[in-house]
């Protein structure tokens, strides 16, 4: 699992910002999104927070602008050095870590307020084993009463079909579009997912960029977490707040 992800989001690190329209104006509305529910949580902007699937640093560097204290890791290097210089060019101080979150002790020796991991990132374990082992790293990490927030695609309604492909972005240009789209190869519960990105400007220019998933189901991730010392867990969905995937609030219950 390590190795391919890594690879795949070393690879994707300096065209990330291209699956979005305007990444500037989503870094800032998702740091909205997720301000709201850390406040419906009870939490202000003093609570400490560790983006452990951080990527380029969308969420990371949004919360950080809104005056949270940010902590943040990911597994690959390259998306780090893209979230370490646009934290840089925003005049940010972020501590930015690499860290594996199925392992977060062994780089973060203190608990935090609230532990996010957001855009579907745990799906990339491939065994209930692998997941069970992340979930039980980032629930010691997260203080008494502190919460985790994390999203996942909408893997209970994805498997009832099983689409094989994802609808295409096509975003305007420059000097032409820019158009971004998913094939999906399912092999029971899991998929290999391809990332193409087609720049068709003054030159067109394909990317593509491989990985493999596992479907994770909303009630396997609700057991985990209610197993690892979390007296509530809830599940937020696109309509309510207006985050592109169903979201999952758990907080720790003290000792």
């Amino acid at each position: 699992m390590l190795n391919i992800t890594q690879t795949f989001y070393d690879n994707l690190a300096s065209q990330y910002d291209k699956l979005f329209l305007d990444w500037e104006s989503a870094s800032h509305e998702q740091a909205k999104i997720l301000n709201k529910i850390f406040e419906d949580s009870g939490f202000d902007r003093n609570a400490q927070i560790l983006d452990c699937a951080c990527g380029i640093g969308t969420q990371a560097i949004g919360l950080a602008k809104l005056g949270y204290n940010v902590t943040a890791s990911d597994i690959s290097d390259g998306e780090l050095a893209e979230a370490r210089k646009r934290a840089l060019s925003a005049d940010l101080e972020i501590r930015f870590e690499n860290a594996d979150f199925r392992d977060l002790s062994k780089t973060f020796s203190k608990q935090f307020d609230i532990v996010i991991v957001m855009d579907n990132a745990l799906p990339h374990m491939l065994s209930s084993e692998e997941l069970e082992k992340a979930v039980k790293s980032i629930a010691n990490q997260i203080k008494e009463n502190g919460i985790f927030v994390g999203s996942i695609r909408d893997y209970d309604a994805l498997l009832e079909n099983k689409p094989p492909y994802s609808p295409p972005y096509i975003h305007k240009t420059d000097n032409g579009q820019r158009v971004s789209f998913q094939t999906w190869a399912w092999n029971g519960d899991h998929y290999k997912l391809v990332q193409y990105i087609i720049d068709d400007g003054e030159a067109l220019k394909v990317s593509k960029f491989e990985c493999e998933y596992r479907a994770t189901k909303r009630e396997e991730l609700t057991n985990l977490f209610m197993s690892c010392s979390c007296k509530e867990t809830i599940w937020k969905f696109p309509e309510e707040t207006g985050f592109y995937q169903p979201v999952i609030v758990a907080k720790k219950a003290s000792v």
